[in-house]
């Protein structure tokens, strides 16, 4: 084991010496260079294509999302006002009734009372839902929200939204299952996700040795995914906020900003999960819903758009008109891919935080975590769609790219401005001169609209990132531990990894490294997938079970 973990802390010190080098040297494009190879094998690997243009884990999710809401009964709509008193505490006398009957042992648990034998959890509904919130609610929302309609146009709004709904449905299925085979230390500290209901779930079904490779590749899939996009792409997009608005130029800006960052999140995840679930039950509800404020006064003040902005985006959909798009497929799978990038659903690891809540009625959890979509995509992703439109029916930019360009053969599209070659611009747009892509769309136009949004649109995303990175750490770590073990030493190793990378994140340019997240997030679907479909009959039973226990307490 410490061989393991030694292997591990050695192959950092590459990594850190390479992040002084850029803080040095000023070349933010050398970490482009050393992870490029490494991003377009797992890109060319994780995203291969059914045909043209539609990836098949693209395909795989959508399908699947709409699978369970059809066996469920649209479950996104049926309960979702029983979700958010379960949230409010309505149910919370229910815990108090409904033990559970006897069955076969299971690993130790009695597949029937293992809610019973976790009773005592360790953080609420609330607090549960907002650290996976927090997870999910991220730059994704203001960055990738922007990217998706630069690259699909308005059109991909409207298919971000449709992929929201339906991933409400596929997140309740994964969170009843990390809830339902959790375990549970000696200490009280619970164990959950994925790799629990692949290894103990299948299992059970009889498939002992699938469950335990599945369940494997899933936790490596995690920590890849923590290292990258819940945490280097979150440090990174702080960073630029925070150099434009100090105006630093200075080459080793980031490095420092991303020691500050590394300090600030190691204060908090070194406290687990409790310490986590104290800070976001605080901050993701304020900063969700100052920023929401902030998106209704920009729709309010434009109300004479709105209509015109919804006709677009509804049209656009369907009709696109965007460069490189080419068809309403090319659209939808952009909306979709950049939905599913911002709520994970299907990707398992918001299970990771669910799973810690205290409940003895796992089905509770996954009516919970039903609303996360919900939040995540069609309210906060659709309220920085429409600024944004709006905010280009003053012709600042074509949603078709930059004007003018010119795409290679390679795919990578050129521009001339004011006698700069520019290469791969696609996904970004030009504003009043400059070339802009993500939070630096949503930047602009917040700043055509509020004075001085520019410090409160960097407050966002910074919180949005210290959030997002914290929530993700948690995920990472608990799937370290199902790899290493639970000794304080896999721990802190774990832990001064994924502060490395806060550093890194802060100190490069996030192209290769954005697009080695997306890999590492969406190749978690593929394991998890197996685990669903395995599992989902035993969803519906505990569904059915929470429900009894509901209607024998109101007696």
């Amino acid at each position: 084991m410490k061989r393991i973990l030694l292997s591990f802390l050695a192959l950092t010190i590459p990594f850190l010496t390479f992040a002084q080098e850029t803080v040095e040297k000023g070349l933010d494009k050398k970490i482009d260079e050393a992870f490029k190879p490494i991003s377009d094998f797992f890109s060319n690997v994780i995203f291969f294509e059914v045909f043209e243009g539609a990836p098949f884990v693209i395909v795989l999710l959508v399908l699947s999302a709409l699978f369970f809401t059809l066996y469920f009964g649209f479950p996104n709509i049926r309960y979702f006002g029983r979700a958010i008193n379960v949230v409010r505490g309505k149910y919370d006398d229910v815990e108090g009734h409904g033990l559970g009957d006897s069955a076969a042992a299971v690993d130790g648990d009695i597949r029937d009372t293992i809610r019973d034998e976790s009773k005592e959890g360790e953080v609420s509904h609330f607090q549960a839902l907002a650290t996976a919130v927090s997870g999910t609610v991220g730059n994704g929302n203001i960055a990738g929200v922007a990217l998706a309609i630069a690259l699909g146009g308005p059109g991909a709004t409207f298919w971000m939204i449709i992929c929201g709904l339906l991933g409400m449905s596929t997140k309740f299925v994964e969170c009843t299952l990390g809830v339902q085979y959790r375990d549970v230390g000696e200490d009280g500290t619970v164990y959950g996700g994925p790799m629990y209901y692949l290894s103990k779930g299948l299992k059970e079904k009889g498939f002992k040795v699938l469950g335990k490779i599945t369940a494997v590749i899933f936790a490596i899939f995690c920590i890849g995914g923590s290292f990258g996009g819940g945490n280097a792409a979150q440090s990174n997009q702080a960073t630029v906020v925070l150099k434009e608005l100090l105006e630093l130029q200075s080459t080793g800006a980031g490095f420092w900003i991303g020691i500050i960052l590394a300090v600030l999140v190691g204060i908090i995840i070194i406290g687990g999960i409790k310490r986590i679930a104290s800070v976001t039950e605080k901050v993701v509800p304020f900063m969700a819903v100052l920023y929401i404020i902030a998106c209704l006064y920009i729709i309010f003040g434009n109300i004479s758009l709105v209509d015109d902005a919804i006709a677009l985006i509804i049209s656009e959909a369907f009709n696109p008109t965007a460069i490189g798009v080419g068809s309403i497929i090319g659209v939808l799978l952009v909306g979709f891919k950049r939905a599913a990038f911002s709520n994970e659903a299907g990707a398992g690891s918001a299970s990771i935080a669910h799973s810690a809540v205290k409940t003895k009625y796992s089905a509770s959890e996954g009516l919970v975590a039903l609303l996360e979509p919900f939040i995540d995509t069609v309210v906060i992703c659709t309220m920085t769609a429409l600024v944004i439109v709006i905010f280009n029916f003053g012709g600042f930019f074509d949603y078709g790219g930059i004007p003018g360009a010119i795409e290679q053969a390679d795919g990578t599209f050129n521009v001339l401005i004011d006698g700069v070659n520019y290469i791969d611009v696609k996904g970004k747009v030009l504003i009043d001169g400059e070339l802009k892509e993500g939070a630096g769309i949503t930047a602009s136009a917040f700043a055509k609209y509020i004075p001085y949004s520019n410090i409160f649109l960097t407050i966002a995303v910074v919180l949005f990132a210290v959030s997002t990175m914290i929530s993700w750490s948690y995920y990472g770590l608990q799937s370290w531990k199902f790899l290493f073990g639970r000794g304080k030493a896999a721990d802190l190793t774990y832990k001064l990894l994924f502060l490395t990378f806060v550093i890194i994140g802060a100190a490069a340019s996030m192209g290769s490294i954005w697009a080695f997240s997306d890999a590492m997030i969406f190749a978690m679907v593929f394991p998890n997938m197996v685990g669903l479909f395995f599992l989902f009959p035993t969803v519906k039973k505990e569904l059915i079970r929470y429900f009894d226990a509901i209607k024998g307490a109101n007696k």
